[in-house]
């Protein structure tokens, strides 16, 4: 699946991926505040720190900023992912499990931005949301892998079914902390709420395992 190509009038790489980010971190507040539609490009110039004029120097429409917020936040999630996970030597299901705390950790310290991405995702144009979505796909497949990784080690008996279910409803129980935070953060810490979803998700899974 192919990156869309955000027109730019500027040539200096280094310039257009600074002038960026600063769009895209104005535009989530924005966005995050009002909704994409009712956000206009000269409020997203403002809140990023230059004009209008030099808005439309790096992107061509407002969708493109639209496009480059989603696109920078999945990118976020996939480095910070691949960082925890790196950060400590387990495998099995302790790798698992780490995984998912790791995941919901980083959906913790992102969530204004993965909330913006769902409810907005939408409006992008048609040409550029499949490659989005593509991008939610490489997420459960990062985590597919270790579960595939526990079953090739016979610590779990799935299916390859229930092994993508699985990872599927990992990524969902992540993006809930998200959708129902007005709910759920009056009534748990992350590491609290993290502790009850790896109980609900994997105790049963490994017990049926030992009971075999």
């Amino acid at each position: 699946m192919n990156k869309k190509k955000v027109p730019s009038m500027v040539k200096d790489q280094q310039l257009i991926k600074k002038r960026r980010e600063q769009m895209v971190k104005g535009a989530v507040n924005l966005f995050k505040e009002k909704g994409f539609h009712r956000t206009t490009t000269r409020e997203i110039a403002k809140e990023s720190g230059f004009s209008i004029g030099t808005l439309y120097e790096y992107i061509g429409s407002k969708e493109d900023v639209l496009y480059l917020v989603c696109d920078a936040i999945y990118e976020e999630v996939r480095d910070r992912l691949k960082q925890y996970l790196e950060m400590e030597d387990t495998s099995g299901i302790d790798r698992l499990k780490l995984a998912i705390a790791s995941y919901f950790k980083v959906i913790d310290e992102m969530q204004d931005e993965v909330l913006v991405m769902y409810q907005e995702a939408k409006s992008l144009p048609k040409e550029a949301l499949p490659y989005v979505l593509q991008k939610e796909i490489e997420m459960t497949v990062m985590i597919e892998k270790i579960i595939k990784d526990c079953v090739e080690a016979k610590l779990l008996n799935l299916s390859e079914q229930e092994t993508k279910m699985l990872a599927h409803n990992i990524l969902v129980q992540g993006h809930m902390w998200t959708f129902r935070r007005w709910a759920l953060q009056k009534l748990y810490t992350i590491e609290e709420y993290t502790e009850i979803q790896l109980k609900q998700m994997l105790l049963g899974i490994v017990q049926n395992e030992e009971d075999r």
